[in-house]
């Protein structure tokens, strides 16, 4: 009888397990969505600011020389 109820405990626990893990599958859907929006913007910035630090930098070299 006791290994009966472990069991069927066991059994309770992986569906109830399953079942969460089933129900918070489209969150996960959504949270990976979020995360490829969220990351492709911090890109976006990145490369935004390597840009003008590129400008500045050309911008710095070419007048240092015409003033040297």
């Amino acid at each position: 009888m006791k290994a009966f109820l472990v069991g069927l405990i066991f059994i309770i626990a992986v569906l109830l397990l399953s079942g969460i893990g089933f129900l918070l599958l489209p969150f996960i859907f959504v949270l990976g969505v979020l995360i490829r929006i969220l990351l492709s913007i911090i890109f976006v910035i990145l490369c935004v600011w390597l840009l003008g630090r590129f400008i500045i930098f050309v911008f710095e070299l070419f007048f240092k020389r015409k003033e040297a």
